[in-house]
């Protein structure tokens, strides 16, 4: 039996959806090893943070979540891991409480390390904390780490690509995560049959930057997405994000005839404008942008495409903003996630001359979250009155079902049908709920999704 069989265990996750997957793949592993997580109001014997680095502000939640941890759980063992801990690691490790943190080569072994610390520190009666900091250089990651989990989720997230080649001048994650790396096909359909085999519909496909999928292993993510497409049980794939220099049209193509591979696409554009797009080193321009939209919406039509746009980056003047502005008023898409600058050490965009104050950061960000709403709106609004399949989520007691679309509409039942979690049904689509998060829907009772 495990020395951990019976502790407790509470968790906290911070970032991308790459973080979440990894830390429920963790959560898993724990649980087959007799680690209960915990229930509000207990206290947790370990406290595992997941941390995420992307700007300053993550930075300050990460800081945060760990005190609250360390206040929380008086004497519990407490593990930092992520891109946060990778970069800081000794720094973390002086932090009141914190026992271990692990860099990115280690995440895969953090079982192993937590066993093994936690029976040293039993070993001398508990007391202070170990404030020991375990990593490597980021140019020794070499370790892909399979995570595969679904959490509190209906989908599943199924981790395929991890690391990064692109140095963009913005970002901190290729030093956190180090380079592109992935799991083999073979592997990556395996673990799509067990989710299969567990009852799982639908899996997102995650990663770092999914599309340079195969720099480990000689493959393409052409031919991945080929070979899911294949498992008996997967009802449903979504590609959570994919650069649109890497998202060929032979990608498109394949997606729009595919059986399982949903009308939906999350694409980063960061800005529509030239110039910046250049200060950034992105790897392509807003004619190809434009070009990969309008090719998706030629042959899926009522494809949803998200889009990733930063504001406020170094060098963005007035006028590059307004650029920006209107090339992404007139694209065909469905939502923007929105994005501000954020300085971070080391990166080559603190060369750039020009800052934009904070201000105009904040005026920037809120009209380009009022067309995002405008857009999002225009999208749901050409599907009411029309039936879509839905794959129903789990919903508490007494609250009304929700789900989404096969084109990422998320509507709602009005009288919860708890039965329905997790299979997919037709819905004809209604008008907008009144906070206009969502459709409203009313379930056809006579037809199957598969009719």
């Amino acid at each position: 039996m495990s020395s951990l069989h019976n502790k407790k265990a509470a968790y906290h996750t911070l970032g991308c959806k790459l973080n979440f997957a990894e830390t429920s793949s963790l959560r898993d592993q724990l649980e087959r090893e007799g680690v209960q997580t915990i229930q509000k109001g207990e206290h947790a014997d370990i406290c595992i943070v997941n941390t995420c680095s992307v700007t300053d502000v993550a930075d300050h939640k990460c800081r945060q979540a760990i005190h609250r941890f360390t206040r929380e759980h008086p004497g519990a063992f407490v593990v930092v891991m992520g891109c946060y801990a990778q970069l800081k690691a000794n720094e973390i490790a002086t932090f009141d409480g914190v026992d271990l943190v692990l860099g990115m080569e280690q995440k895969g072994d953090v079982l192993r390390y937590i066993e093994e610390r936690m029976a040293q520190k039993e070993a001398l009666n508990g007391g202070d904390a170990c404030h020991e900091a375990i990593s490597v250089p980021t140019k020794d990651i070499r370790t892909f780490v399979p995570s595969c989990s679904r959490g509190d989720r209906t989908r599943y997230f199924l981790k395929v690509q991890d690391g990064c080649n692109y140095y963009c001048t913005y970002c901190t994650i290729p030093i956190a995560r180090g380079r592109s790396r992935n799991g083999s096909i073979a592997s990556l359909v395996k673990q799509a049959e067990q989710v299969a085999a567990e009852g799982g519909k639908e899996i997102v496909l995650t990663g770092v930057n999914t599309g340079d999928f195969g720099r480990s292993t000689g493959e393409t993510f052409l031919q991945l997405i080929k070979a899911l497409d294949q498992v008996e049980g997967i009802e449903r794939y979504r590609i959570s994000s994919i650069e649109p220099n890497l998202l060929t049209d032979e990608i498109i193509e394949f997606c729009a005839q595919s059986r399982a591979f949903m009308p939906h696409f999350h694409i980063p554009l960061q800005c529509g404008s030239d110039t910046v797009l250049k200060l950034m080193h992105r790897h392509y321009d807003t004619a190809l942008f434009a070009q990969k939209i309008a090719r998706i919406k030629h042959i899926m039509p009522d494809a949803f495409i998200g889009v990733d746009v930063i504001v406020g980056m170094r060098g963005e003047t007035d006028e590059c903003f307004e650029e920006s502005y209107n090339f992404i008023k007139s694209l065909n898409i469905s939502q923007l996630h929105v994005f501000s600058y954020s300085e971070r050490p080391g990166t080559k965009a603190l060369e750039i001359p020009y800052v934009v104050p904070a201000q105009t950061k904040h005026e920037r960000s809120q009209r380009l979250l009022a067309l995002s709403e405008e857009k999002r709106r225009a999208h749901y609004a050409q599907f009411i009155g029309t039936t879509r399949p839905v794959l129903w989520e789990h919903a508490r007691d007494n609250e009304p079902m929700q789900g989404f679309t096969d084109n990422y509409i998320r509507v709602k039942q009005a009288a919860g049908d708890h039965a329905k979690d997790n299979h997919v049904t037709l819905a004809k689509l209604g008008d907008f709920t009144a906070d206009g998060e969502c459709l409203t829907e009313v379930l056809d009772q006579t037809t199957s999704a598969h009719d």
